[in-house]
């Protein structure tokens, strides 16, 4: 098949509502070459993580607005406009290939070859009147949203959710040191740094695939953001202790805290999509790790807890996850802004009913991935303003930003996604 018709027909499916990874999942089955594969994730990630500029420019080369029914040639331009712009294909062959999947309908090709032509012809001016207009690429509620929390640190922030994310690694302790995977990387031509924040964190210089990586079915290493590396840090269990994860797939956070802490009494993972549970199993069993899964409403304990408390427990809480845009851009397309109040009261309620189940003196640290004040500092402000046995423990560190509650990353900052952690103690 046309990977330019698959790659239309799953940024369709975005728009209408399905995430890009579902629907490139679905895709594949129709897609066996591995670098046409990775031509059309290149390219649907990049037309998503550009498509309000890109709508923008295409509005300005058509008389009217491509109907909704229309959608697959609406779509069609704005990845003509995508490679065009920010792929290396040559102007011809990004042109002639994107004109040639629409086979049948001759008015659909006459109009994506006049509007791609133009394009090239006015191609300075127009991307001048977008930079002008559309230049972060975001829906106004969440350009908004975002200057409205953070002023000046807005700017940083947008455009830094249209880069290309970085790859980051988080070294297996209980197989080996950093710097002897440093090492191992060098010997495959890996270029890679230590990452700051975390002890076991690596940055690698540009992305690669897994398979390339050494020990990696071994269990040596995962993939995982420098931010979320922090929260096993930050959580700090210790031997013996009955640990609860809270919302835990994919699970990185889960392996995390075995990796630096095996000695247990329990780790109890749980999250509400057994599906999801199924990929924290696969990560574990790569690891060579071992715990507790359950497929359980977190803000319902009434449902399966079994009443024995926990003396820590770490909640990422679900969010808006506007902190991980660059790696997920159809969070842009996804999202609205009747969104946040809804999430916000999910959290609330997922805090209480995870406060309820921690142990005197026991510590309950709070994560997302966020930026929005209403999901972080607010929401912890809130909590510890309606409990009188909650206190807060202050995060020190010299990453993100110190808030009145809990501690910011801004997407960006040292590597990182965007983050938002703080740490509650119950008295």
């Amino acid at each position: 098949m046309n990977s330019r018709l698959v790659a239309a027909n799953v940024i369709v499916k975005v728009l209408a509502g399905k995430s890009l990874t579902v629907a490139l999942e679905e895709a594949w089955p129709q897609v066996v070459d591995v670098q046409e594969r990775a031509f059309i994730q290149a390219l649907c990630y990049g037309t998503v993580r550009h498509y309000y500029r890109l709508e923008f420019i295409l509005n300005q080369l058509v008389n009217k607005p491509i109907k909704d029914k229309d959608a697959q040639i609406k779509v069609l331009a704005l990845l003509g406009l995508y490679q065009l712009n920010f792929m290396r294909v040559k102007d011809h062959a990004a042109v002639s290939e994107t004109v040639a999947v629409m086979r049948k309908k001759q008015w659909a090709k006459s109009l994506l070859n006049a509007v791609l032509r133009r394009y090239l012809r006015e191609q300075d001016e127009l991307e001048a009147l977008a930079d002008k207009h559309v230049a972060y690429a975001h829906p106004d509620w969440m350009i908004k949203a975002i200057k409205a929390d953070w002023g000046d640190d807005a700017k940083q922030i947008l455009v830094a959710n249209n880069q290309l994310p970085p790859m980051s690694l988080r070294v297996n302790a209980r197989f080996c040191e950093r710097d002897i995977y440093l090492t191992l990387l060098a010997e495959e031509g890996i270029e890679a740094s230590a990452l700051a924040c975390s002890e076991q964190g690596i940055l690698l210089a540009e992305p690669v695939v897994v398979d390339k990586l050494p020990k990696f079915a071994q269990g040596w290493v995962s993939v995982q953001d420098a931010a979320a590396q922090l929260a096993v840090q930050l959580l700090d269990a210790q031997q013996g202790e009955r640990i609860l994860d809270v919302c835990a797939a994919p699970g990185g956070k889960t392996a995390h805290i075995l990796e630096l802490q095996p000695d247990l009494e329990q780790l109890l993972a749980i999250d509400i999509d057994a599906q999801r549970l199924v990929r924290v199993q696969e990560n574990l069993t790569r690891l060579q790790l071992k715990a507790d899964l359950l497929a359980a409403d977190a803000a319902q304990p009434d449902m399966w807890w079994d009443g024995v408390l926990f003396d820590r427990i770490l909640l990422d809480a679900p969010c808006s996850a506007l902190g991980v845009i660059r790696r997920h851009p159809d969070i842009k397309l996804l999202r609205r802004a009747e969104d946040i109040a809804q999430l916000q009261a999910l959290q609330q309620e997922i805090l209480c009913a995870a406060w309820s189940m921690l142990a005197p003196g026991g510590v309950l640290l709070y994560a997302t991935c966020s930026i929005l004040k209403q999901e972080n500092e607010l929401q912890i402000a809130q909590f510890l303003q309606q409990h009188g046995d909650a206190q807060e423990l202050i995060i020190e560190a010299d990453w993100g930003v110190k808030r009145p509650f809990g501690r910011q990353v801004f997407t960006g900052s040292l590597a990182m996604d965007g983050f938002y952690y703080a740490r509650l103690q119950k008295k």
